[in-house]
C-alpha cells in the first residue's frame, strides 16, 4: 500500500511538472492552441499566431511571447514583453527589454536593447550595441553606435561638442555616442 501511494504521489508530482513546462506547442490563435497561452513553452512552437512564454524555437506568421522569453523567433510580425535571443519577422515589436539580434523592416523596443538591431527602421529607447538600417532612433544609448542614412540619437545634445565621444544628435551614414 505505501509503495502504491509512494507511485500515486511521484506520478502526480510528474504530471504538474509536465504541466508547467510544455515541449511543444501548436496554435491557431492564442485561444485555440494545443496548451493555454499561459503555458510555459521550452522547446518548438508552431502558430498561426501564438502567444506564449517561450524558450526555444518558434517559427510562425505572428509569433507573440508574453513575460521574459528567448530563443529564435521566425516569422511575419513578432511581438512580446522581453526577449533574449533573435527575433527575425517583417515587424518586430518588443514592450519591454531586449538582448540579442533583431531583425526585420521595423524594429521596435520600448526598453533598453542590447545588440544588433538590423532593417530599414531602428528604434530603441536605450541603445547599447549597434542599430544597422536606413533609419536608426535611440532616446538614449550605453556605448553604441548606429549606421545608416539617417541616425538620431536624442540623448547627444551638442553638434560635434562631444567628440570623440559623441558626434550629433542627428547625422547621415554614422553616429554614435560612448
Amino acid at each position: 500500500m505505501k509503495q502504491l501511494l509512494a507511485s500515486m504521489a511521484v506520478m502526480c508530482i510528474s504530471i504538474i511538472t509536465l504541466a508547467a513546462d510544455q515541449p511543444f506547442q501548436a496554435s491557431l490563435t492564442p485561444d485555440i492552441a494545443v496548451h493555454p497561452k499561459t503555458a510555459v513553452i521550452e522547446g518548438l512552437t508552431l502558430s498561426i499566431w501564438g502567444e506564449n512564454q517561450q524558450h526555444g524555437l518558434a517559427l510562425g506568421f505572428i509569433n507573440g511571447t508574453s513575460g521574459k522569453s528567448g530563443g529564435f523567433s521566425w516569422g511575419l510580425v513578432g511581438y512580446g514583453d522581453s526577449y533574449n535571443g533573435v527575433q527575425w519577422s517583417i515587424a518586430n515589436y518588443m514592450k519591454g527589454d531586449f538582448a540579442g539580434w533583431q531583425g526585420g523592416c521595423v524594429n521596435f523596443t520600448g526598453g533598453r536593447f542590447t545588440g544588433l538591431q538590423s532593417g530599414w527602421v531602428n528604434y530603441a529607447v536605450t541603445l547599447s550595441g549597434l542599430q544597422l538600417g536606413i533609419v536608426n532612433i535611440a532616446d538614449k544609448t550605453d556605448e553604441a553606435v548606429q549606421i545608416g542614412l539617417v541616425n538620431i540619437i536624442n540623448e547627444n545634445k551638442d553638434w560635434f561638442g562631444g567628440l570623440p565621444n559623441a558626434v550629433a544628435p542627428g547625422m547621415i551614414i554614422v553616429n554614435w555616442r560612448f
